[in-house]
């Protein structure tokens, strides 16, 4: 039986900017198949130049079509989802088996940590058991999708703050047709200039207090 996280330990910040979705995908991976027991855990923080990716239970008639946008094929869990600027994403690189808990209690903390900076916001959300992510009035505002590999997580979280969300009418978000999507900045009746900075770090505090 699984416990709920629980943070004795450091974790490290990597704040790592604009990147190309491969580039930190390998990053991940690497940081993961070479970590040993004594590894700290680490949080990444950035966001992605525009991309789909395909997890691994993604259908490619998903995608409606790409508009150029690169199409990339990964491992985490999940299906189909878009990735640009002025999106939050956060990656997880959490040793699991060292903490004896388990996938569920890592998702319900990355979905309980976004429910509560919603809330911090006015705004109120929801979750689903069988669509993993945080929606704002039936639109999904942040999904997630991890993969565990010799006890350890990696690949995490994104967030919808202030972006274009176009390409997501490209695609069927999440394997859902008509799902629609939402994002921080429309939700709120004056978005402040200073918002993704704002709502980043708001979202660490959450994740960090309940780690």
């Amino acid at each position: 039986m699984s416990t709920p996280l629980s943070y004795r330990e450091p974790c490290e910040l990597r704040y790592l900017g604009l990147q190309p979705y491969e580039k930190v995908w390998q990053q991940m991976r690497d940081f993961t198949l070479s970590r040993t027991a004594a590894t700290p855990d680490e949080l990444w923080i950035l966001q992605h130049e525009p991309v789909f990716t395909l997890g691994q239970a993604g259908k490619k008639e998903h995608i409606l079509d790409p508009h150029g946008i690169p199409v990339i094929n990964t491992d985490r869990g999940g299906q189909v989802t878009y990735h640009g600027p002025g999106q939050l994403v956060m990656y997880l690189l959490i040793d699991v088996r060292r903490r004896r808990t388990g996938i569920r209690d890592l998702v319900d903390l990355i979905e309980n940590s976004i429910v509560a900076l919603l809330e911090d916001y006015g705004i109120s959300s929801d979750t689903r058991p069988r669509a993993p992510g945080v929606y704002v009035a039936e639109k999904k505002i942040a999904a997630l999708g991890l993969r565990i590999k010799q006890g350890c997580s990696y690949h995490g979280l994104s967030f919808n703050i202030d972006m274009d969300l176009q390409p997501f009418t490209y695609i069927n978000p999440c394997g859902y047709e008509g799902l629609e999507v939402t994002q921080l900045a429309d939700c709120l009746p004056k978005a402040p200039l200073n918002l993704f900075d704002q709502a980043t770090d708001k979202l660490l505090h959450q994740l960090l207090t309940l780690l």
